[in-house]
């Protein structure tokens, strides 16, 4: 049996975040295509992984600077993310600061963010 292409995705989130919840009905909705669902607020932020999603799009994708959780920092700890190893860090320390789903494709494409043509894309090009 051969197996959909969604079984190779993996989307990382928060499961309570409005986006997640979005990008999660928006593959149910898609016949097979399942992704593996990784909470990060649950099971952790893997070190390696949030390496890789910087080096693919850039930490100034991949951090939230609209989020809630960021304008909760205080202006000193703001201030101190000047670059990517600093956005690292403070990712690794508060995981709510990433933005929101990021999708591992099966081809180790890295999106940030739902959008649903983008998705529409991907997956055809998966399939």
């Amino acid at each position: 049996m051969a197996s959909h292409p969604g079984s190779s995705i993996t989307l990382f989130g928060i499961a309570n975040c409005d986006s997640v919840k979005r990008a999660r009905a928006w593959f149910a909705a898609q016949a097979g295509a399942a992704p593996v669902f990784h909470d990060f607020k649950k099971a952790g932020l893997p070190e390696a992984a949030l390496q890789a999603w910087v080096a693919a799009v850039g930490w100034e994708r991949v951090l939230n600077r609209k989020g809630t959780s960021w304008r909760a920092l205080d202006e000193a700890a703001r201030a101190e993310v000047v670059d990517a190893g600093a956005a690292v860090r403070a990712m690794q320390v508060q995981p709510s600061l990433v933005r929101r789903p990021v999708v591992v494709w099966p081809d180790g494409g890295i999106t940030v963010g739902f959008d649903a043509n983008l998705f529409a894309q991907r997956l055809a090009e998966a399939g």
